[in-house]
């Protein structure tokens, strides 16, 4: 419920409303320090259901049968869990990764009503998101076994 409820908060308000947490954590409300916080609590919801997503793809019969082996449930999520689902997770990851950037690009240009650095920072954000992306699917895509290689 608390993920859905940050995740329902528009970041430009929810890193309004994070500045008060920001001050109390670093001692300011102003600056990269301050954003970094913000950032930090803003991206939370998103990695945390990219990744429930993620798990809840894994096979439940594969959970079945490491639990019927008798498997503790920390090596089920070791050894089962996080590696059936790694080509997921490592997509879920590039995506939480693109919706930071585009967080920053929000931080640096717009909120500093400066159009060179907007679109410095829409140049910059398409370039690593190309990059970002093209390598994230590249590891997702070695790392699935499900895919013949």
């Amino acid at each position: 419920i608390l993920v859905n409820v940050f995740r329902s908060i528009p970041f430009v308000i929810l890193m309004i409303a994070m500045l008060p947490a920001a001050k109390l954590i670093v001692g300011t409300s102003l600056g990269n320090k301050a954003m970094i916080v913000t950032l930090i609590i803003a991206a939370i919801p998103y990695v945390a259901r990219m990744a429930e997503s993620s798990i809840k793809e894994v096979d439940s019969g594969v959970i079945e049968a490491a639990q019927a082996m008798g498997t503790s449930s920390f090596k089920i999520i070791c050894k089962v869990l996080i590696p059936e689902a790694k080509p997921s997770l490592i997509v879920g990851a590039v995506i939480s990764l693109v919706t930071i950037l585009g967080m920053i690009a929000i931080t640096y240009g717009y909120q500093r009503f400066n159009n060179n650095i907007i679109w410095l920072c829409v140049l910059l954000t398409v370039i690593i998101v190309q990059v970002i992306q093209e390598l994230g699917m590249l590891i997702a895509r070695k790392t699935d076994k499900r895919i013949n290689k």
